[in-house]
């Protein structure tokens, strides 16, 4: 049997390691994001810096968007576009408010995993009949800046509505 204080004295050490991770995680992504260009930098830098996109996606003019996720220890996920030429044309965050506003009720969950990247987390909620998906996101530079960002879809998964909400994980292990 465990001893019952076992489960609280867990936690803060989780968090520890989830945010060492997520710190490492930032600061090489800085590093490599900051070693390529924009028009410059060919498929292979990309995936010599970042390695096997997590996801694919075809894009305009016979580019590919490669997705990076960073979830659930990181604050970011990436899509970097790859012209029809072999450039990289493209290099963005995707977790952010200007995104999450065009998340729109009634639109399919494949769109929005091509908007947002795959989520920290998934939930089904059998009686209410609904899927949740959570991405972890900050607001602002500092750790308590640390949001989650949820979308609630219906039985069919379409977008039935989205919410912002502190990190819970921030008051866990305090």
């Amino acid at each position: 049997m465990t001893h019952p204080l076992t489960h609280f004295t867990r936690r803060p050490a989780r968090w520890a390691l989830a945010l060492s991770v997520a710190l490492l995680l930032t600061a090489c992504d800085q590093q490599a994001i900051g070693e390529l260009e924009e028009g410059v930098s060919t498929e292979e830098d990309v995936r010599e810096r970042f390695g096997q996109p997590e996801a694919v996606w075809d894009g305009p003019d016979g580019a590919q968007v490669y997705e990076y996720n960073r979830q659930p220890a990181g604050y970011q996920n990436y899509q970097i576009t790859i012209g029809a030429d072999g450039k990289m044309a493209a290099l963005r965050q995707v977790l952010t408010e200007r995104n999450f506003a065009l998340i729109l009720p009634g639109m399919p969950m494949e769109e929005v995993r091509k908007l947002l990247g795959k989520p920290m987390k998934i939930t089904t909620y059998d009686l209410k009949k609904e899927t949740h998906h959570d991405w972890r996101y900050r607001d602002g530079p500092n750790e308590s800046d640390s949001k989650v960002f949820t979308v609630v879809f219906n039985p069919d998964m379409r977008v039935l509505s989205t919410l912002s909400v502190r990190d819970p994980d921030l008051d866990r292990g305090r």
